[in-house]
């Protein structure tokens, strides 16, 4: 959809940018979606009662995982 340039503008609207329509009081309302970065996830998934891992945990971790993705990659063929 193309939507007039005073319309973007007034928006503050770029390429990409997703919008929302919704119905109210039997008229239609175009809304811009905030738009969000990385920064915006940081701590989401923080846990307070968890201790840090170390780096031989972290290296343990990526080993073993790339051991589950051969296995599983040997099941299928």
């Amino acid at each position: 959809m193309t939507l007039p340039k005073q319309v973007r503008e007034d928006l503050n609207l770029r390429p990409g940018d997703r919008l929302v329509f919704r119905k109210q009081d039997g008229q239609y309302v175009l809304e811009a979606r905030p738009r969000r970065s990385a920064l915006d996830f940081a701590g989401a998934l923080h846990d307070p009662g968890r201790k840090p891992l170390t780096q031989a945990d972290i290296k343990s971790a990526g080993a073993i995982a790339a051991m589950e993705r051969d296995e599983r990659h040997l099941d299928r063929d």
